[in-house]
């Protein structure tokens, strides 16, 4: 147990209480490890979110077995108040629970509190141990951000003031997967403004993952063609001549070493080309793809890479997304390939994919459980999480919003649409994270979470249907303050022809919030024969309609913020065999079925390979059962593109920040 993790935990004593109220403002108690480990001691953390949904299961799970002299579904419970003033609190609970207060101030008092409440929780444990050995005096704004960059991130901005040293950490960050928070890349913008360096965007391209890649990709291009490469343009569009002309130093032996690993595992795309010089150095042709044959070796490679980074049992939920859009940029390029290349790396993608899917499972049954709780004001965690999330994006200035839901598509689907767009609409950014959906995986359950920002038990009634998105949408912004003018839902848009009535719609400026679900995807994953290969094909010509980038041009024109997304993903499955119950079952998926009682879940022959989930957040009459690994209720020998069930590119989702690109005079 670490040093932060002891730390918190002392302010539980175990047996002294069975209720405790926690004053987090700072959202402490809600970091996964956190929960891990009170979850193991038999404390329940649940955060007070909405005071009735709060008191039904504090009524049903707790107060009524405590009065009973029973010890309840765990040894403590945890209300976890986001707030400083407790006194709002019920006096009931506030009578018989026993208090805490947990912040950030209190336990790093010699760091500037306005300052590090700016840093992902995910740094947390390591910036209490710099500062318990490190901070000798308090420190100021200034030095708390020169402290966080040192001890956090390892960098020292006075250091960077030459172009070869700048990139090289700017290419270390990453490599890691690291962005700095915006107020620590304004930092070393402001130290850097008058060096070498001042010319270039330095607080985007160390805040945005997506800013970096698209001045590194251009700037790769300009590189090989000062090398003697001459690339491959099919579809090369002007306005990408005057964007991002910076030049990097790539053959720098610090920045020339991580170059390769990031071509490997996707954060760089490899340019095609026509011909390369003889004498060409081979880190180089990694990114340089001449033939079929190159990108094959390429993939290959990837997923070795890929498979040698797989998650443990203890990752986080972070290291969950990370490993999923490797692999998602792994899936895409194999989808690329030709046919008989394909087949030379299709055992390899395979055993890659089931491995990712076990660990996830084996994750899952031990993890998922404390997902929901997880805190949203950076990101969503689940897709129930979205809602909120952008609800503190209107209350940060985002006025206008639309959420494009892109019904079943996956995360390496979403790589494709984006690559396309990458050469098509090249003005389009795109800052691309991920979260978690729903189990089941399935449209009723993970879309209307999604939509209502609830969790699946607190819409019994509708959890077969979709019928009441809508009215789930316009009650969530109504009870976070806009009126029902203000709300717009549409569904069932997927062509071009659709996209005037669109416009005519979100083009009323009482509009606010707009939810639209785009389902040509799903559409095509339920009529697939050919797996996800043959989809792929059939997204690439839904994509050539211009259907998309015509989609984002409208409501970005329209001055809304646009947030894509999915309520799940699909993946390649094979029969197992139907399971023949007649209505028993209530969902009949091809990966999941799902039944109201544990009598007739019982009725499931034994034989079945399949296996029981019934996760947190259901109803306790939604009982789900799996099918095992890429299994499919369907017969045996016939392969299906489904959904429902539990592997990586089912459960974990796109979710991306798209705009439009900020122009920079490069010097």
């Amino acid at each position: 147990m670490t040093p932060w993790t002891q730390r918190i935990l002392q302010a539980f004593p175990e047996d002294l209480s069975s209720f405790w109220i926690a004053s987090d403002p700072d959202n402490l108690l809600l970091d996964e490890r956190i929960l891990r480990v009170l979850r193991d001691r038999g404390f329940e953390v649940i955060p007070f979110e909405d005071s009735i949904a709060f008191r039904v299961e504090y009524e049903e799970r707790y107060r009524s077995a405590w009065d009973s002299g029973c010890a309840g579904t765990c040894k403590a419970l945890v209300l976890q108040y986001s707030g400083t003033d407790l006194n709002i609190l019920p006096w009931d609970y506030l009578h018989r629970a026993r208090k805490v207060d947990l912040s950030l101030a209190d336990l790093m008092p010699k760091l500037n509190s306005t300052v590090i409440r700016q840093i992902d929780s995910a740094h947390l444990e390591t910036l209490f141990v710099a500062h318990n050995s490190f901070a000798s005096q308090v420190l100021g704004e200034s030095l708390t951000k020169e402290f966080l960059l040192t001890h956090l991130f390892e960098i020292s901005p006075h250091l960077l003031r030459k172009p070869e040293t700048f990139w090289r950490e700017a290419f270390g960050l990453l490599y890691r997967g690291v962005v700095l928070p915006p107020i620590l890349a304004q930092h070393v913008a402001k130290i850097l403004s008058d060096t070498a360096v001042g010319h270039l965007p330095v607080e985007d391209l160390l805040s945005s993952k997506s800013t970096m890649v698209r001045t590194v990709q251009s700037a790769w291009s300009r590189f090989l063609e000062a090398q003697g490469v001459e690339i491959y343009h099919p579809d090369r569009d002007p306005r990408t001549e005057a964007i991002n002309s910076v030049e990097i130093p790539f053959d720098h032996a610090d920045i020339r070493v991580i170059v390769d690993t990031l071509f490997l595992e996707g954060a760089l795309q490899p340019v095609n080309v026509r011909s390369t010089p003889t004498a060409l150095p081979d880190w180089i042709k990694l990114g340089a793809i001449q033939s079929s044959i190159n990108l094959r070796d390429l993939v290959g490679s990837g997923i070795e890479s890929v498979a040698a980074k797989l998650p443990t049992s203890e990752a986080t939920h972070r290291d969950w997304i990370d490993a999923a859009k490797r692999l998602a940029e792994t899936i895409y390029r194999f989808h690329e390939l030709p046919s008989e290349d394909a087949a030379v790396l299709r055992p390899a993608m395979r055993k890659l994919q089931l491995e990712a899917d076990t660990r996830l499972r084996e994750w899952v049954q031990k993890r998922f459980q404390d997902l929901p709780s997880l805190p949203v004001a950076k990101a969503p965690v689940m897709v129930h999480h979205i809602p909120r999330y952008l609800s503190t994006r209107r209350n940060a200035g985002e006025a206008r919003i639309a959420l494009l839901v892109f019904d079943g598509m996956a995360l390496d689907q979403w790589v494709q649409i984006r690559e396309y767009l990458s050469s098509r609409a090249p003005d389009i950014t795109t800052d691309e994270n991920g979260c978690f959906a729903w189990l089941p995986s399935l449209t009723s359950v993970s879309r209307q979470a999604l939509f209502s920002g609830l969790r699946p038990r607190e819409f019994p009634a509708s959890l077969e249907t979709t019928a009441q998105e809508a009215s789930l949408w316009s009650r969530f912004w109504l009870e976070n303050g806009l009126r029902g003018g203000e709300v717009y839902y549409r569904k069932a848009i997927k062509r071009t022809e659709q996209l005037s009535e669109l416009d005519a719609a979100v083009s009323t400026p009482s509009i606010k919030v707009a939810g639209i679900v785009v389902d040509m995807i799903d559409e095509l994953v339920h009529g697939a024969m050919l797996g996800k290969r043959g989809l792929s094909s059939q997204i690439r010509e839904w994509c050539e309609t211009g259907f998309v980038e015509q989609l984002l041009n409208l409501l970005i024109a329209k001055g809304f913020h646009v947030y894509v997304t999915a309520d799940h993903g699909n993946v390649d499955a094979d029969g197992i065999g139907r399971i023949n119950q007649g209505v028993i079952s209530e969902v009949k998926g091809e990966r999941v079925r799902t039944y109201r009682n544990e009598t007739l879940a019982s009725t499931v022959p034994i034989d079945t390979d399949a296996f029981p989930f019934r996760g947190p957040g259901l109803p306790l009459d939604f009982l789900p059962l799996y099918a095992n690994g890429r299994g499919a209720f369907v017969p045996v020998g016939q392969q299906v593109v489904a959904h429902g069930g539990m592997s990586v590119e089912e459960l974990i989702v796109p979710f991306v920040k798209v705009g439009m690109k900020k122009e920079h005079n490069a010097a």
